[in-house]
């Protein structure tokens, strides 16, 4: 007996329920022909969207990638402080510089990731990831040890990304 090989009739369930709420609560609309609208718009931008959507590198370990959220909330949190004090401290106190991460990881997804932690905790901004991957430029309000603060993301930061994807 041959098996057919078909395409299921909503090929992204998870992205057209979520679309097809979102239509719902935007409009405030729940007539037959706003759901029928919303029904035919989340099952055809999923489709149209992946003509754009570039590959991406899968998560490996998604319990890891929840602790590694809690850490980053908790590192936000005390930055928040830190930089707090350092702001309403003596400013003179202060040493901003730029620091150049070296870079372990290789995919887009990770490095992106990596860089929007680094710039989600206050007291730093990630400037510029080098074309070939080798770098990522961060700007610090306050920096003791270069070599410290590099240590400290490559520990905190990039080492469970790295665990998250397998990369």
């Amino acid at each position: 007996m041959r098996r057919m090989n078909h395409k299921p009739y909503i090929p992204h369930p998870f992205q057209f329920l979520m679309l097809f709420i979102v239509w719902l609560l935007l409009t405030h609309r729940y007539s037959l022909g706003n759901m029928l609208l919303a029904a035919i718009l989340a099952w055809l931008v999923p489709i149209a969207a992946m003509a754009i959507r570039a590959p991406t590198t899968p998560v490996r370990r998604p319990l890891k990638a929840i602790s590694f959220f809690w850490l980053l909330l908790g590192d936000i949190f005390v930055s928040n402080i830190v930089v707090a004090k350092q702001v309403l401290g003596a400013t003179e106190r202060l040493r901003p510089g730029f620091i150049a991460v070296p870079l372990d990881m290789q995919a887009a997804l990770p490095i992106t990731l990596l860089a929007s932690t680094i710039s989600l905790t206050p007291g730093t901004v990630s400037i510029e990831i080098t074309e070939d991957h080798q770098f990522l430029y961060v700007h610090a309000l306050h920096v003791e040890s270069e070599k410290e603060m590099v240590d400290r993301i490559k520990r905190r930061y990039e080492k469970p990304l790295k665990e998250i994807f397998q990369c």
